[in-house]
Parts: C-alpha cells; structure tokens; sequence
C-alpha cells in the first residue's frame, strides 16, 4: 500500500534543515502504524509527505502503486481526496458551518450534489453518535465531538487510508480512550490506519510502532498481544 525508499526532505532558510534522511518504510493494507517520537524528530514531516501535503526532496514514494511525485497539483489533490483521509489533532473544522457541512466537504470538491452529501454526512454523524448535534457549529462542541466531526469527515470519501496526527492531543484522556477505540474499530473492519504521536499509551495501540529520532528510523517495534496492554482512562498503558 505504501511505499517509502531513502526518502529525504530539507527545508530551505538562511539555515538549511534536512528534517529526514533516508526513510525506507514500507505499510501494508489493512495494517494500523503508529509513527512515534519526540517533537522535532521528523513525524509530523513524514506524515505530510504521505499525505501528499508536502513534497520531498529524493527518494521514492508510491501509494497503492502510484509514483506519487512529479503528480500535478490537480490530480495530486484529487488523489488525495479520494485515498486518504486525515484527521489532525486542532481538528480544522470550519467554524462558521454545521457539523454536517463540515463532514460533507470533501464531497463537495468530488462534485456530489449537495442533498446527497448532506445525507451522506448525516449517516457518517449517526454512526459516530452525533446525530442531535448534527446542526451545531464546532463552537458549540466539546473537544471529543470535534474530534468525532472530524473522523466523520475523514471517513465519508471511504479513503483507504486514514492518516491521524497527533488525533488525542487535544483531548481529556477519557475522550482520548474513546477516540482510540473508533481508530482500531476501523482497523478491525480493514481500514489502513498511520497515526503520529509522542504518547505511549497510544502507540502502542497499533500493530507497529515506528519510532523516529533526528529524521531517521531508530527501531521498527511490532506490538504483541502481551505489549498491547489495556488502553487506560488516564492514556497510560496499564
């Protein structure tokens, strides 16, 4: 599913910064990744560039078989729309639209109708426990409905990936143990699922842990059933 080989990226300034060097990774479909490390080490970077939010420098990276640099903007973005969905821990959620606006937007750019995507957007919200809050702007959500809206939101283009970062961050660790539970919900049901972050707790909800120090692969941790203990309500590992 995804592809990654001596993947490089530098950031230009009066001081240069190579943010990764030479990152091979590989995911398979249906796998749920955590890519962990400190702030600065490159995660967030990594992410982006899988998102196809960002470019990198040299290297190779194909997605489902796809050469993804050198694409158009135009088919970059519309690639994007239709296989990955994200889901960021600030939430970007457009505060002047309902909540059903907000998860039907990513069909609003693949042209659907808008009666169609409304209904579309309301049975994502269903299934999430939202659906009385469906008409509510995001000012009138508590943290963990933003974060529902924007899980909706990822999931309505039935992406075949979902990228998180940091998808608990800004959330109390009750609302950060329901999060986790949908996340590996959609992996129980075949969703290839990468999700950064610096918590413990969290990686090691996944079935691999990456972990990623000055721009490079330190270590590829794979998660047993015996490391995988219960995810705790204070978002520590038991």
């Amino acid at each position: 599913m995804i592809h990654l080989e001596n993947i490089h990226k530098t950031y230009q300034g009066s001081q240069p910064l190579h943010v990764l060097k030479g990152i091979s990774l590989d995911i398979r479909r249906g796998e749920f990744v955590s890519i962990m490390g400190a702030s600065g080490s490159g995660k967030s970077t990594l992410l982006n560039i899988l998102g196809i939010l960002d470019d990198y420098d040299e290297g190779v990276y194909t997605l489902d078989g796809t050469l993804i640099r050198g694409l158009s903007e135009v088919r970059a973005a519309d690639f994007r729309n239709r296989m990955i969905g994200f889901i960021f821990q600030s939430f970007n959620l457009i505060p002047f639209k309902d909540a059903v606006e907000n998860v039907a937007l990513p069909l609003f750019y693949q042209g659907v109708p808008r009666r169609k995507r409304n209904a579309l957007a309301l049975e994502y919200l269903d299934k999430l426990g939202l659906k009385d809050w469906a008409h509510h702007k995001p000012a009138e959500l508590s943290g963990g409905q933003k974060q529902r809206v924007a899980i909706a939101r990822a999931l309505i283009t039935q992406p075949k990936i979902i990228l998180a970062d940091e998808p608990t961050g800004a959330l109390d660790s009750h609302t950060s143990v329901e999060v986790m539970q949908i996340l590996k919900q959609l992996h129980e049901d075949g969703m290839t699922i990468v999700v950064v972050t610096h918590e413990s707790g969290v990686a090691y909800q996944a079935d691999k842990i990456v972990h990623i120090k000055d721009g490079q692969i330190g270590d590829i941790e794979l998660v047993t059933d015996e490391s995988r203990s219960p995810f705790s309500m204070d978002g520590v590992m038991k």
